[in-house]
C-alpha cells in the first residue's frame, strides 16, 4: 500500500468551446458517459448526477470485459454554476474544478487529493487522460 499523501495533484485542458457548453457537458450524465474513461478498455455505462450542495453522484467505471468495475462517488460541498465545483469522495478525499471563461475557450482545472492504492504519478496520468477525453468528446460533439 502506499503511503497517504495529503498534497494535492492538479490536472487541466484548455477545451474549444464556451463556458455553457463546457458545463453542461462536464455535469450530464447523458455527457458523463461518453467521455469518463481514461482508455479504451474502460467506460462508464451509467452516471447519476445530483449537481447541488449536498447531492451526490455517482459514476459505474467498467472494464469493458467486465472484470473489474468500482463506483466512483461522493457528495457536492460547492456548487457555482460555469465556475467552481468541489465535492467530497466517498472515501474522504477532497476534489476541486475551477472553470474560467475566456470568449470561446474555457479553461478546466482539477485538483484532487490523491489515493492510497497507487503511486500520485499514475493517478496525475489517469485523471489527465479522462480530461483530455472530455476535451476531445466536448470539441467534437455537437
Amino acid at each position: 500500500m502506499v503511503a497517504r499523501d495529503k498534497r494535492s495533484i492538479t490536472v487541466q485542458v484548455t477545451v474549444n468551446a464556451g463556458i455553457e457548453k463546457v458545463w453542461d457537458f462536464f455535469t450530464s450524465p447523458e455527457h458523463i458517459i461518453k467521455w469518463n474513461t481514461a482508455n479504451s478498455d474502460w467506460h462508464t455505462p451509467r452516471a447519476d448526477n445530483d449537481l447541488r450542495v449536498g447531492g451526490k453522484f455517482i459514476y459505474r467505471m467498467e472494464s469493458r470485459d467486465s472484470s473489474f468495475g468500482f463506483d466512483f462517488s461522493g457528495q457536492y460541498e460547492v456548487v457555482k454554476v460555469n465556475e467552481l465545483i468541489k465535492y467530497t469522495l466517498d472515501d474522504e478525499r477532497k476534489v476541486e474544478i475551477n472553470f474560467t471563461s475566456k470568449g470561446d475557450i474555457t479553461e478546466v482545472k482539477e485538483t484532487f487529493e490523491p489515493e492510497t492504492e497507487n503511486l500520485p504519478e499514475l493517478q496525475q496520468t489517469g485523471w489527465q487522460a479522462i480530461l483530455d477525453n472530455f476535451k476531445n468528446y466536448t470539441e467534437n460533439t455537437q
